[in-house]
């Protein structure tokens, strides 16, 4: 059998060194550091989950605008569109996520959606990550 070779950043090796942000902003100095690859990844990818069509300033494209659908009449058409936008958005600006397993539950009458994301990181020891969003009015 042959032997898989996984790539390992090498950032990940110096565990003192500052990959990325965290969220919420909300740390001692507002900013809270990320020191591994995956977690500046999950940070980056629930980053431009959350982000609006048009909202990040000189990049119009950037973000999925997961809150609008919250205002829309949810079917199941509409998710498998979303779910489609999201995974051509997710490979146009993280061509290295592999994206696993995708799941969206709509609750239209109390205006919550439940989104569920399973990725894996190409060419990586990073298997399995899961990011959940819930989102509510």
């Amino acid at each position: 059998m042959p032997l898989e070779i996984q790539k390992i950043d090498p950032l990940d090796r110096q565990g003192r060194k500052i990959v990325g942000v965290d969220l919420p902003f909300s740390g001692n100095a507002v900013f809270n550091p990320t020191y591994q690859t995956k977690d500046a990844i999950k940070a980056n990818l629930i980053n431009f989950l959350l982000t609006g069509n048009g909202e990040r300033f000189l990049n119009p494209n950037f973000g999925v605008d997961l809150r609008a659908l919250l205002f829309d009449n949810i079917t199941q058409a509409q998710i498998e569109s979303v779910k489609s936008i999201v995974t051509e958005r997710i490979r146009d600006f993280f061509p290295r996520i592999i994206i696993n397993d995708l799941t969206i539950e709509a609750y239209p009458d109390s205006n919550v959606l439940y989104f569920t994301l399973k990725y894996s990181i190409r060419d990586t020891n990073i298997q399995e990550e899961e990011i959940n969003i819930e989102i509510t009015t």
